[in-house]
């Protein structure tokens, strides 16, 4: 096994344990699109999955990581609510819909395509839908030389991308830290809560 699928083995074994972000709840009590559908952007263990769903969302979960569908598909089996796919950002096809979760996924997206994978998400939340989400800003460790391409953006990027929505909750997390499986390093996060108004 090399170390890339080892360290994500140890990642979901870990967030198996995790509860739901307490982000989704505000994201389900500001929804006012009037759909009940909901799209996880790289659902890792599907922890938001499994509270939207039993909100009554038809929810849609992606992951380019086939250990995290095998998950999810065996914890889901009997929820036909649960639609998964093995898919990146680049390839999945956004229904349109209430609430769009992206919880530390969005680091991964290719960074060339970016733009248009933003567009589809942004132009996939219906009015009144919510996005849920963060992005790396550049002076994540990860933003620089790390085994996988990421993308990240600068605050005045990530403030441009939501023109069209009412920013709710707008976080900045620059620090030194850990990652859940204990690896150091420095974070450098934008967490972004907000609602589509056109």
């Amino acid at each position: 096994m090399d170390d890339t699928l080892a360290t994500w083995r140890q990642y979901y074994e870990k967030s198996l344990l995790r509860h739901h972000n307490s982000r989704t709840e505000l994201a389900i009590e500001l929804d006012q699109s009037g759909l009940k559908t909901a799209v996880d952007c790289g659902c890792g263990t599907g922890s938001e999955i499994a509270h939207l769903e039993q909100q009554g969302y038809q929810v849609y979960g992606f992951d380019i990581n086939p250990d995290s569908i095998a998950i999810c598909s065996e914890r889901f089996s009997s929820k036909p609510l649960v639609k998964l796919s093995e898919c990146s950002f680049e390839s999945f096809n956004y229904p349109s819909t209430g609430i769009v979760i992206a919880n530390s996924s969005l680091f991964f997206a290719d960074p060339i395509e970016f733009k248009n994978t933003w567009q589809k998400i942004a132009s996939s939340i219906a009015v009144g839908g919510v996005f849920v989400g963060d992005f790396m800003g550049p002076r994540d460790t990860w933003a620089t030389n790390f085994r996988l391409p990421t993308a990240p953006l600068s605050k005045k990027q990530v403030e441009i991308l939501f023109e069209e929505f009412e920013i709710v909750s707008f976080k900045e997390r620059d620090e030194p830290g850990a990652t859940m499986v204990g690896t150091p390093k420095h974070w450098h996060v934008f967490s972004v809560v907000a609602v589509k108004r056109k």
